[in-house]
């Protein structure tokens, strides 16, 4: 559903527009209802539209909670997951603890990955996918994409 690099401004209140070749999909998908959580790895954030995100939700839910990683995860996941509604211009208004988890100020990346967007600040995104790029002696390649080509 979701591809592609595109950079995007934040407002003054902490909204953003979804870019215009996702509002269509989005409306039709999921009534324009999306969740926003944390990434547990990375300073950004993990938007869902709200049918994918009751799946993953119910998943890691179902998690042994007695497993210290997990109930980490199930915090961070579930304990910072925020109901968004897209408005009728196709914005999204981010929280103020979501915003300042991801440092985003004005300039942001939204990545697309098939069923999730990835929201970054610009520079932080930069810098990392330019380590990624150069460095990748820190990435161990998992047999399933070793015999993938492209």
């Amino acid at each position: 559903m979701f591809r592609g690099v595109n950079n995007i401004n934040l407002d003054a209140k902490g909204r953003l527009a979804i870019p215009v070749r996702y509002r269509e999909q989005l409306a039709n998908h999921c009534g324009g209802e999306m969740v926003v959580t944390i990434d547990t790895e990375e300073k950004c954030l993990l938007i869902y539209p709200r049918p994918e995100w009751e799946d993953i939700q119910r998943r890691v839910e179902s998690l042994s909670s007695f497993e210290v990683a997990t109930r980490r995860v199930q915090r961070l996941l579930i304990g910072h997951a925020t109901d968004i509604q897209m408005d009728g211009s196709g914005r999204i208004l981010l929280t103020p603890p979501l915003r300042e988890y991801a440092q985003l100020k004005k300039k942001g990346v939204l990545l697309g990955q098939g069923a999730k967007l990835e929201l970054w600040n610009e520079e932080h995104w930069l810098t990392r996918r330019d380590e990624w790029l150069t460095d990748p002696t820190g990435l161990e390649i998992p047999d399933e994409l070793k015999s993938l080509s492209l």
